[in-house]
Formats: C-alpha cells, sequence, structure tokens
C-alpha cells in the first residue's frame, strides 16, 4: 500500500473499492473460485465503510463467530496477523474466509520481526507444527523468507480456511500485468516452502482480480 496525491493505492485501497463499491461482480469472482453452493450469500465483516477496520488476534475469531476447540492465544502470540478482509456465508454453519491480497510480487517476500524471544519461539513452534502436517520441508526456516504467507499457512492450519487475492494491473505499483507472472511468484515461493500440494490445497484458493474491471467504482473513499 501507498499513498500517492492524498488517495491510497496498492492491495488495501483495491481491496476496499471491490468490498464496497463493486460487491456484485466481486462476490460472482469469490463464488466462482470457493464453489460456493446455490442460494449461499456471502456477508463481509470487513473492509467496510466507512472505517475499513481490519481485525486480528481474537477480534477476527469473534467476528467470524468461529467457535475454536483450542484457544487461539495458544496456537499464536497476540499481534499475529491483520487480515485484509474478513467474510462468512450466510447459513447458519455457514463458511468463513480470511483473506490476504498482494498487488505487487515483491509484497510476498518478508520476514517475522519485532517479536519478542518468547512470542518468536511460540511461532517457531507452531510454524513447526504446520510443517509437519504438510509434510514440507523441515530445513527451510519459515520465520525467515515468505513469513507473512507462512504465518497465514499456519492459520489456515489452524482455522482450515484462508483465501488469497492478487491484484493485476495496479501500475501504480508497479505490480504484475498478467496472472501468469502472478503464477510464477507464487509457484517459487510454494516450491521454496515445500507445499506445491498439501492436505490443506483443498481449503485455499488463489483469486486473481484485474484493477481495470474496478476502476468503474471508483469513487472518494
Amino acid at each position: 500500500m501507498m499513498e500517492h496525491n492524498n488517495k491510497m493505492y496498492g492491495s488495501q485501497y483495491w481491496l476496499r473499492i471491490a468490498v464496497n463499491e463493486a460487491r456484485e461482480i466481486f462476490n460472482q469472482k469469490v463464488i466462482e473460485a470457493v464453489s460456493l453452493d446455490v442460494g449461499e450469500q456471502i456477508e463481509w465483516i470487513s473492509p467496510l465503510a466507512m472505517a475499513y477496520t481490519e481485525y486480528q488476534d481474537q477480534q477476527f475469531v469473534e467476528k467470524l463467530r468461529i467457535n475454536l476447540k483450542i484457544p487461539l492465544k495458544d496456537f499464536w502470540p497476540k499481534g499475529g496477523p491483520v487480515w485484509d478482509a474478513l467474510a462468512r456465508t450466510s447459513n447458519p454453519e455457514g463458511k468463513v474466509f480470511l483473506i490476504e491480497a498482494k498487488a505487487h510480487i515483491p509484497e510476498i517476500n518478508s520476514s517475522v520481526s519485532g517479536a519478542s524471544p518468547r512470542s518468536l519461539q511460540r511461532i517457531a513452534k507452531s510454524l513447526n507444527e504446520t510443517k509437519a502436517f504438510l509434510d514440507a520441508n523441515p530445513i527451510v526456516d519459515w520465520t525467515r523468507t515468505f513469513y507473512q504467507y507462512t504465518n497465514r499457512i499456519a492459520h489456515l492450519y489452524f482455522l482450515r480456511k484462508l483465501n488469497n487475492i492478487y491484484f493485476i494491473n495496479d501500475t501504480r505499483m508497479g505490480g504484475p500485468s498478467t496472472i501468469e507472472e502472478w503464477k510464477g511468484a507464487l509457484a517459487l515461493l510454494k516450491t521454496h516452502l515445500g507445499i506445491t500440494r498439501t492436505k490443506l490445497t483443498p481449503f485455499m484458493k488463489d483469486l486473481f482480480i484485474d484493477v481495470d474491471d474496478l476502476r468503474q467504482f471508483l469513487r472518494k473513499l
């Protein structure tokens, strides 16, 4: 995300447009990507105008009304992922969606920072538990390269539902102009982590959105 002429650009900006201004076409793309049952409707929890609040830790669990068998705090320390968007389906026992959005390839490369030694110990334990479940390469340190991606994978392991949204043609961010560019970068990431095909793959969807389809909905946010 970046500021340009007092306006926001990047994945956060376009996701707000998609959820609030272009919801009808955005919902259709999500429904197709995750193969929802006929009649299931998507209820967006965040980021909603005008506050555009994003949630993390126990807040996102409560907002999605998830009943956990194990408290989240026992799996991940405070200060966990801030989710770009949250949604659930309208059914009483509906599906929940935790969404991470990206607009350019360098966003996927990151390492853990700012965690206390105690928190880092718990993070590493949960990441290693996730790697073992996935039969991923145990040598690769998930707290370093691609950490923002791996901590979401860990939460997927814990919750079993994650959606990644990748925006195309965000020229201000220098983002990819084709789906193939994103897929190439993601293939490299997954190969490095050893998770090209895992037991969690059915619960994980990559959705590619062309921002040119959203520009017609631009309004002042």
